[in-house]
């Protein structure tokens, strides 16, 4: 399914692209091999997300942000939203250096936060409606960092590779999950793992409830504009 987006989108899109681009040549900020497959591997991968979220969801925040996938995906559609804001968080100095000028070069609606993530969550949970990572850690890992944000009610949305459904049998160890699973535009054996309520529970009481993976087809490599035309 391709990904519709505005014009205006779009330059926002094409703006953090060639500012990636050029950081990149000095920060690792993308694995280097993904850079010639920028717009799927990383920006449609990103664009779908937000398909998931209500738009009435305006305060969204990124942990890990690292090169701005999601993040940075996320803010560009939500410029054309008032009164939205997409909180970066991201400890490494000189990525939030790059986030922090790609986010100018777009205008996006960005708070940067350079801290570790154990440091600002709690601070940060109040309010947030979505709370997103991606490639950030194992999902019992993440569970932990996200929890802030999950018991103060946001919705999680974490994109899993080919060991998610791993990953969710290590998570039910630890925790009760209520969540919905959609296929993954960018990887076809991948899920994006929607998460609605996240609890601590005994090892032996881990439930899962959740949905059947969405029937979405793979997205074009480019997001198209809202006339279903590419510039």
């Amino acid at each position: 399914m391709a990904a519709l987006v505005s014009r205006e989108t779009l330059a926002r899109l094409d703006t953090i692209a060639e500012q990636l681009t050029r950081w990149q040549k000095t920060i690792n900020l993308v694995a280097p091999n993904t850079l010639p497959d920028l717009w799927h591997r990383h920006i449609a991968d990103s664009l779908q997300l937000v398909s998931l979220v209500p738009e009435t969801f305006l305060n969204w925040a990124d942990l890990g942000s690292g090169g701005g996938f999601p993040g940075l995906v996320v803010a560009a559609v939500f410029a054309e939203r008032e009164g939205a804001q997409v909180t970066l968080v991201e400890s490494d100095t000189r990525k939030a250096a790059f986030l922090r000028e790609a986010s100018r070069a777009a205008a996006l609606p960005t708070r940067i936060v350079p801290e570790r993530i154990e440091q600002a969550s709690q601070r940060l949970a109040a309010g947030t409606q979505v709370v997103s990572a991606r490639a950030l850690a194992p999902l019992p890992k993440l569970l932990d960092l996200t929890e802030p944000f999950l018991q103060a009610g946001a919705l999680g949305v974490f994109p899993k590779g080919r060991d998610w459904e791993r990953e969710l049998t290590d998570a039910r160890k630890g925790w009760t999950l209520d969540l919905n699973l959609h296929r993954s535009v960018a990887d076809p054996y991948g899920r994006i793992l929607a998460i609605t309520r996240a609890e601590r529970a005994a090892p032996s009481a881990g439930s899962l409830s959740g949905g059947q993976p969405s029937t979405a087809g793979a997205a074009s490599a480019r997001p198209r504009t809202a006339k279903g035309k590419t510039p």
